[in-house]
């Protein structure tokens, strides 16, 4: 049991730590801008969205690689790649060094999260699994709540200490991997690996995310996606080992998962980022400042979390996640229909960042849990990227909403945006039901 335990912790600690490295560069947004005049708010935004798409794109494809070579391996590779790349992002002389230091940021981190996920569900007993996986993503909410903390604390000194700190946690988070992590690799893997459909892939994806955050040849990285989309469909539809599997779609939760995180995931990303420059920009919070009045909200994430394992004993998952897309919907409302430009945190922020708080933790974990729970463990590690492949999109997605509804200053529409988002994800999280519930013939 105390082995279990370590993995675990291993395991949650090195997605944790991307994680937080992605809520501490919200914080940092302001600051970084500064170190760095002359550039727009989109172009700034890159800092986001330039982790984002290279690791929506590159995630199905290194967790395929994963189920092949072996899940440790890609584990620890992706491991000391993040870490590597947030020393050079620390060292960035220009906004356009950093954009690229955070993409190969996100090359480490698309490596390392869906194999963590992998390697702990095959390093756990059956019955503990889905539990397991509930701490596993809510690993990933504390990250969005000490973020904004931790980061508020690191840019006093300096923003670029928010990548320096990764660097001695990943060291750690390496050799803990190999010496206390066993490897998983599939019994059977197949000898021909998919590249022309994770070449496809990729370009599709990073070019429908370039789309969606970028003003100037959307039209173009549009046509480029459609066309790249429709390639790997077809050899999808021809491969005999395609990259993913299309039997994975035919598991009721895993499919509705996908639809229901990439929505949620575009309303959480947004409500978050715009909940932070109204702070900064609005009520001239500090760094420190905004990272402690975001907190409380986050903070109700893993606690929901945790507890919304009880719950399912109860509820089915689906009704469960809705009701955490509501939560989240009725906090953003709270906040559009509260806050004024004369700061009242207690009174205008506090009740609707608790409630959305509460409903995030509700949501993520159950969305997650589902999609996992009926797929093959040989196909754990690409399950899992592709449900963190539409998560990320979902994330480009909100950055970009942010960046064109922001355009004429316009808070309070953004608000609504984000609360429209969350409902449609309820009737979509409609369709997640518990494994105990169905009988459903895994692909093979």
């Amino acid at each position: 049991m105390q082995r279990q335990s370590q993995i675990l912790a291993i395991l949650c600690g090195a997605p944790f730590l991307a994680g937080l490295d992605l809520f501490v560069v919200n914080v940092a947004f302001t600051d970084i801008g500064a170190s760095f005049p002359g550039h727009s708010l989109g172009t700034q935004s890159w800092i986001l969205s330039g982790y984002a798409i290279a690791y929506a794109a590159l995630l199905v494809p290194a967790g395929r690689l994963a189920d092949r070579i072996g899940n440790r391996p890609a584990f620890v590779a992706g491991l000391v790649i993040f870490t590597a790349a947030s020393a050079a992002a620390a060292a960035s002389p220009t906004l356009g060094a950093l954009i690229g230091f955070r993409v190969l940021q996100a090359v480490g981190a698309a490596a390392l999260t869906p194999t963590s996920l992998g390697l702990l569900i095959h390093a756990v007993p059956a019955e503990r699994r889905a539990f397991s996986v509930r701490i596993w993503a809510a690993t990933n909410a504390l990250a969005a709540a000490l973020g904004p903390v931790v980061g508020g604390f690191l840019v006093e000194l300096s923003w670029r200490w928010i990548f320096l700190i990764n660097v001695p946690l990943g060291v750690v988070l390496v050799f803990a991997a190999l010496r206390r992590v066993p490897d998983y690799r599939v019994p059977d893997p197949e000898r021909v690996l998919d590249l022309r459909g994770a070449a496809l892939l990729t370009v599709g994806v990073g070019a429908l995310a370039f789309a969606l955050v970028e003003d100037s040849n959307r039209l173009l990285a549009f046509a480029v996606a459609a066309v790249a989309l429709a390639g790997f469909a077809v050899n999808t539809a021809r491969h005999r080992a395609p990259l993913i599997d299309p039997a994975l779609f035919q598991v009721r939760t895993f499919a509705w998962a996908n639809i229901a995180i990439l929505i949620f995931s575009a309303s959480f990303a947004a409500g978050l980022l715009v909940g932070i420059l109204y702070l900064q920009n609005v009520w001239g919070y500090s760094a420190i400042r905004t990272g402690l009045a975001i907190a409380p909200g986050p903070l109700m994430v893993p606690l929901f979390a945790l507890g919304g394992a009880a719950l399912t004993k109860r509820w089915p998952a689906g009704w469960l996640a809705a009701v955490g897309c509501v939560l989240w919907a009725l906090g953003s409302v709270l906040l559009l229909t509260s806050v004024s430009p004369e700061p009242s945190y207690v009174a205008d922020v506090l009740p609707g960042w608790l409630i959305g708080g509460i409903g995030v933790g509700l949501t993520l974990p159950t969305i997650l849990a589902s999609a996992t729970a009926q797929l093959p463990p040989a196909r754990s590690a690409t399950g899992s990227a592709v449900v963190n492949m539409s998560r990320q999109i979902g994330t480009v997605l909100g950055v970009s909403i942010v960046v064109a509804v922001l355009g004429d200053g316009s808070f309070v529409r953004t608000w609504w945006v984000i609360a429209v988002l969350a409902l449609v994800a309820a009737v979509a999280s409609l369709g997640l039901t518990p494994a105990r519930h169905l009988a459903v013939h895994a692909p093979r």
